[in-house]
């Protein structure tokens, strides 16, 4: 990771040398994002907008949404949040007969914030009724191949666009850690053990599944070329169904390109009462985070519209989440993601 400068720069993001030094990635990334339309309209796919301030964010167990206040006519208050994630309403889209879609969104991940990372962000998400996860793959290749050159070179990693490596979790654990994951699935001394390391105190089967993942996987995949990790365990399924081949997999997959993960998928869970038991699950696993140390998590109210929407009969999708500006880092050859924002944040 290229880190950041400890030291404040002296001059503010809008100051002509700095605007300047920024312009040749900022130009690319209007380029992109021209072309990502014209890719996506010529293949059928709606351009929509959706709220951005929403009753609820979303229920990933380790993001913090912002926090904001809309008042009535009358000046009542409600507390409302900027999404983490379009997805929620998009999905809604769908039930509702909207038919393909895709969204340049912006949104909002409080306390995020590195080379990688800023707090306000712009999300490419795209949704195809009847879809499945070998057309999706194939679908987002496509569009790689479409905005970017044949080679791309990002933060001193070069990658070849010719081809891409597919790669299943129980495939990439057991050729760069060599441990069987799904035998080991819910047991952490059992993962330790088949990964030679020592399990950490207080540390669960997700937490070394996570640790192991970042350390010792994704540092050898998604350079030479790009890498569709897919098929997680069950228990990290989020939003996707479990795979009908093998319930204890998901039909999720992650990109990868120049080493950065760029995109998160999955082949849509329709079913709304298993989202329900999902939805709790992961509110209790997010209170159950909070500390003394840390104040309590943030709540809101469990969202009952995407649930309706879901029972009325949400058509089978997949769908993805790609994170816009690190793209646009690749297609510049930028090594932050502040140098293709047009007013990063100052810190």
């Amino acid at each position: 990771m290229t880190p950041q400068s400890p030291h404040p720069h002296p001059h503010p993001p809008w100051h002509p040398e700095r605007l300047a030094a920024r312009l040749p990635y900022l130009r690319r990334r209007a380029l992109l994002a021209s072309a990502t339309r014209a890719f996506f309209t010529a293949r059928g796919y709606a351009e929509v907008e959706t709220p951005y301030a929403v009753p609820t964010p979303g229920e990933e167990v380790h993001l913090r949404p912002f926090r904001t206040e809309l008042l009535s006519p009358t000046g009542e208050p409600r507390t409302l949040f900027l999404h983490t994630s379009p997805e929620f309403a998009m999905k809604k889209l769908l039930a509702g007969g909207a038919g393909p879609i895709f969204q340049l969104a912006r949104v909002w991940r409080n306390g995020e914030a590195s080379a990688l990372h800023a707090p306000e962000f712009t999300m490419l998400e795209w949704y195809r009724p009847s879809a499945g996860m070998d057309d999706l793959i194939a679908e987002t290749f496509s569009y790689l191949r479409a905005v970017l050159p044949p080679t791309v070179t990002c933060r001193g990693i070069t990658t070849d666009l010719s081809r891409f490596e597919r790669l299943t979790l129980p495939e990439a654990f057991a050729r760069h850690i060599g441990a069987d994951l799904l035998a080991t699935a819910g047991d952490a001394p059992a993962l330790a053990a088949a990964a030679c390391t020592t399990l950490r105190p207080g540390e669960s089967w997700e937490d070394l599944f996570f640790r192991l993942l970042l350390g010792r996987i994704e540092p050898h995949i998604g350079r030479a070329h790009p890498t569709f990790l897919t098929h997680w365990p069950a228990a990290q399924a989020a939003l996707a169904r479990r795979d009908p081949a093998d319930p204890r997999l998901a039909e999720r997959f992650e990109l990868f390109l120049c080493g950065i993960e760029l995109a998160n998928a999955f082949v849509e869970l329709t079913d709304a009462t298993e989202q329900r038991a999902r939805f709790e699950a992961d509110r209790a696993r997010r209170h159950a985070l909070s500390s003394p140390g840390t104040g309590p998590a943030p709540d809101w109210p469990l969202d009952e519209d995407l649930l309706a929407a879901l029972a009325h009969g949400m058509p089978p999708s997949a769908g993805i989440a790609l994170g816009f500006d690190r793209l646009a880092m690749i297609a510049a050859g930028a090594p932050r993601i502040a140098d293709v924002l047009w007013l990063p944040s100052q810190r």
